[in-house]
């Protein structure tokens, strides 16, 4: 019998787009995009059950921040939102990663012209 295979849905979200944590109080600009879940079991299941994301879902990298400091955050997107404030990043890995932002996305390095 073959095993069953989890398909791989189209992101919904794209790198450089800035994003909202739709529970928690933070956002953060994606620079990687798994198509499915792609972390450990162990991080998995250190999520409360009652609110653990589906496995079969994209997953997104974001340089993240909140009130307090900047950080990795790994994010299901059920979990995500637009972030559709206009307000820049301060995260102080973004100029590795990104040239500056046009009408709210962040352009990829190796897409910036130099």
């Amino acid at each position: 019998m073959e095993k069953s295979k989890i398909t791989a849905r189209t992101a919904k979200f794209a790198i450089g787009q800035v994003v909202r944590h739709r529970i928690f109080p933070f956002r953060g600009v994606i620079f990687d995009v798994d198509p499915v879940f792609a972390n450990t079991e162990e991080w998995y299941n250190a999520i409360p059950e009652q609110v653990r994301p589906r496995k079969d879902q994209a997953f997104y990298h974001l340089l993240a921040e909140n009130d307090e400091s900047e950080y990795v955050a790994y994010v299901s997107e059920q979990n995500l939102v637009e972030d559709t404030s206009g307000v820049p990043l301060r995260h102080p890995q973004l100029r590795e990663f990104f040239g500056a932002p046009s009408n709210g996305v962040y352009p990829p390095l190796e897409l910036v012209s130099h």
